[in-house]
């Protein structure tokens, strides 16, 4: 008997059971956990001083040469509208990719990598009042036992305005 057939003679109920899973890095901001897709990562590295470029927005810590390539750094704690990172070395930069973009953005420690299943990522509620942020930075939320995780839109957290403004600054 060929694979084919044995594929064919397969019910229908476990070729739906078969869901996609879906994996994130989960870390922490304050005290809520925050979830990204984990295709989005790029690296994770200690916090090292960003230098400040002139007339940026008080969310954007800087910019760091990683391996010779300027990169911008956006503090989520101060993108979320709840003040600036008082960084230190056990603060995290993670590395994403972003708008054919890399950036990096500061938070509070890398949890794990969580994989759920595609379904298990739930839509947010608009205007929640658990969830301090704007809605457009939020994708979903995943339900664990303890606490809820928040999904964030990359894309939509990052501003192409203010990176735009980077590169034209590095070209310089």
């Amino acid at each position: 008997m060929s694979n084919k057939d044995m594929n064919d003679n397969q019910p229908e109920e476990e070729a739906e059971a078969i869901e996609e899973n879906r994996q994130f890095l989960t870390f922490s901001v304050e005290n809520s956990v925050y979830a990204l897709d984990i295709m989005t990562v790029r690296e994770i590295k200690g916090w090292t001083e960003a230098t400040r470029i002139p007339n940026s927005p008080e969310y954007m810590r800087g910019v760091i040469n990683l391996r010779g390539v300027v990169i911008p750094v956006y503090d989520l704690k101060c993108r979320f509208g709840n003040g600036t990172t008082e960084a230190d070395d056990k603060n995290v930069v993670i590395y994403i990719a972003a708008g054919g973009r890399t950036l990096g953005i500061l938070v509070d420690a890398v949890s794990d990598i969580l994989t759920v299943k595609a379904s298990q990522v739930r839509p947010a509620p608009s205007s929640s009042p658990d969830i301090d942020i704007d809605d457009a930075y939020v994708s979903g939320l995943i339900g664990l036992e303890e606490n809820m995780v928040i999904v964030l839109d990359v894309e939509h957290l990052v501003s192409s305005s203010v990176t735009d403004k980077v590169a034209a600054a590095s070209a310089a």
